[in-house]
């Protein structure tokens, strides 16, 4: 069964549809983008049956996989896979477009970034199957990204929790969608090289690798934006209601820093991916005689560097071992947070690349 991304198509109808409108209407644009797709199955169905083989295409709306209506990052409910399971026990090779869905109207949907990933995972689930394969242009999972550092070290083995934070966190390989459905149903996901036969990849799965690396990979995010509030009122329940007001309007903050001064205020900073920057001020300037704050400033050219490792928090040493390597090639910090498996870092973004190669090495 095979789950086909079309970028190229996908971009070229993107650019036609802002020939005609900077901002569509987000259900036609979902019925516009998902046609890519569509063309790819169909041609991989013709070129399969030339070749001998017995083969059908299917449309997300034909099996169906049936998502909620949040047109352009849809969620998948349920996939019904009565009609796959027909088809293959028929000696099909079943041909599924990814990246695609209907809703309960009948609406053609799309899934978003990753979206095809999500849908192989999705459907191995729904299926039993033993195991996804993701092939991809490159062979499995890196400690860092190979457009960064020569050579890096490929991680044979990783775990779901560390996956995921490298996904979230950056690492374009896999979505981090599909890790917590692979997670959640414990489908093993095999990374593999669309190009290279002999290579065996990566694997994520619930067990990890007996070889114990201190961290297993460093990523950078360079969509980040840091916001400060200063001069909110220092009372009870301010933090608390300046940040249901964002989780209202659906913006997911990162790290919070809060400091305290000498007055009856306090200062709030916290970081946002840059896509939700303007809405961020934009919702911030229509609650500040809510929020009492006195000015808002922000900065968007920065970059979230990271390491990841499971227990990263109990091993000695790991934090001062990566601040070093930023402060022995004079890289600023401007935050900092940390949990039981990454600590992440925001640095200028020029200074981003230079950042995951000095911890690349000082720690492999």
């Amino acid at each position: 069964m095979l789950f086909l991304p079309n970028g190229k198509t996908t971009d070229k109808l993107i650019s036609e549809e802002r020939e005609i409108t900077e901002e569509a209407n987000p259900r036609e644009h979902d019925v516009l983008v998902s046609t890519g797709e569509q063309i790819t199955i169909s041609k991989l169905a013709i070129l399969l049956q030339e070749k001998g083989y017995k083969a059908i295409s299917q449309t997300g709306w034909q099996i169906p996989i049936v998502t909620n209506s949040d047109f352009g990052n849809s969620r998948i409910r349920y996939i019904n896979n009565d009609a796959i399971r027909d088809l293959l026990q028929s000696g099909n090779i079943v041909i599924v477009a990814g990246f695609q869905g209907v809703d309960e109207n009948l609406n053609i949907t799309t899934l978003g970034r990753g979206g095809s990933d999500t849908t192989a995972v999705a459907l191995a689930a729904s299926l039993n199957a033993e195991r996804c394969d993701i092939f991809t242009d490159v062979d499995g999972v890196f400690v860092a990204d190979p457009r960064i550092i020569d050579n890096p070290k490929k991680i044979e083995h990783i775990s779901y929790d560390e996956m995921l934070e490298m996904a979230s966190l950056g690492a374009k390989v896999l979505h981090n969608r599909c890790v917590e459905i692979g997670k959640k149903y414990n489908v093993p996901i095999y990374v593999k090289s669309t190009f290279e036969k002999i290579n065996k990849g990566s694997v994520v799965s619930s067990s990890k690798s007996l070889e114990d690396l201190v961290i297993n990979g460093v990523a950078k995010d360079d969509n980040i934006s840091r916001i400060t509030v200063f001069g909110l009122e220092n009372k009870i329940g301010k933090t608390y209601e300046l940040f249901r007001i964002l989780a209202d309007n659906n913006i997911n903050v990162d790290i919070i820093v809060q400091s305290f001064g000498e007055t009856f205020s306090k200062d709030v900073t916290f970081s946002v991916n840059s896509s939700d920057l303007n809405k961020t001020i934009k919702v911030l300037e229509e609650n500040k005689e809510k929020l009492s704050y006195q000015e808002v400033t922000h900065n968007e050219s920065l970059s979230k560097v990271s390491i990841i490792g499971v227990g990263i928090a109990n091993k000695p040493g790991v934090a001062a071992k990566m601040f070093e390597a930023l402060y022995e090639k004079n890289i600023n910090m401007h935050m900092v947070t940390t949990s039981e498996i990454k600590i992440s870092v925001l640095v200028d973004i020029e200074e981003a690349n230079n950042a995951v190669t000095a911890i690349y090495k000082k720690f492999f």
